[in-house]
């Protein structure tokens, strides 16, 4: 699918077609990287943001080849599922199988908890709320990510902002930089970076791979910005600060 050229696309956006697909991954991650020895350069240190899922497994083994000064990037979840830190289902534990190996075993990963008070399944509003005070706490002097790397769901969520969810209007409204969801539709309660955490950001890359999911990005950018459609928050959402530059890498 060629890049947008019907519908204009907003200051922040910039797209990047890929063909064949496992071309795009090298050079997202170089993108990353460049972005990350940037903030380096700037500050001493960087934060990269980093989503769960299958998708971005191919971006890891990318980026884990890198030879940056890995010592110096903190990694933190974009969301994660509310499951103990070595569960089938944890995104903590996928970064450290897949992009915590090489020259990025180095980097600082920071999860949002090491432990749940009680079983996944018996975690209440009080929990939750907890859970995420104490996630923000605890990214606090890591935010805002010089990097954040999102993902897009076919329901149309990014992050763990689901569309109508319980906690997904907190997590739109709220300035702390965690909150929680529980999706419908989907297992497990999450912890989310909110949106003000996101559009915080100094860069956000988003990779859609497939049709369905860039019909989802192309539906999201034509209409109006909706907590229907969470990302269109970040697309063309209206804020009293700029929104940060978005990357999207496409292939089919």
């Amino acid at each position: 699918m060629p890049p947008n050229d019907a519908v204009p696309l907003p200051a922040p956006v910039h797209e990047h077609l890929h063909q064949p697909a496992d071309t795009l991954w090298p050079a997202l991650a170089a993108h990353i990287g460049q972005a990350l020895e940037a903030a380096m350069a700037q500050r001493g240190q960087a934060t990269l943001a980093v989503s769960g899922g299958r998708s971005p497994v191919p971006l890891f083994e990318a980026l884990r080849r890198l030879p940056l000064p890995w010592a110096r990037v903190h990694v933190i979840p974009v969301d994660e599922r509310c499951v103990p830190p070595l569960h089938a289902d944890s995104n903590a534990a996928l970064v450290r199988r897949h992009l915590l190996q090489e020259h990025a075993i180095a980097a600082r990963f920071v999860p949002f908890f090491d432990a749940l008070p009680d079983a996944p399944e018996a975690l209440d509003t009080r929990d939750l709320d907890e859970l995420a005070r104490a996630a923000s706490r605890r990214m606090a002097p890591l935010l805002p990510a010089d990097v954040v790397v999102l993902g897009l769901g076919e329901d149309g969520h990014t992050a763990s902002l689901f569309p109508d969810a319980p906690g997904t209007a907190q997590a739109l409204a709220t300035a702390e930089a965690v909150a929680w969801t529980r999706p419908s539709r989907a297992p497990h309660a999450r912890l989310t970076l909110s949106l003000t955490a996101l559009r915080g950001a100094g860069l956000l890359e988003l990779p859609l791979c497939g049709a369905v999911k860039q019909s989802v990005y192309r539906q999201a950018l034509q209409a109006p910005s909706s907590a229907e459609r969470p990302l269109s928050l970040l697309l063309c959402g209206t804020t009293d600060r700029p929104l940060p530059p978005m990357h999207v890498w496409l292939a089919p």
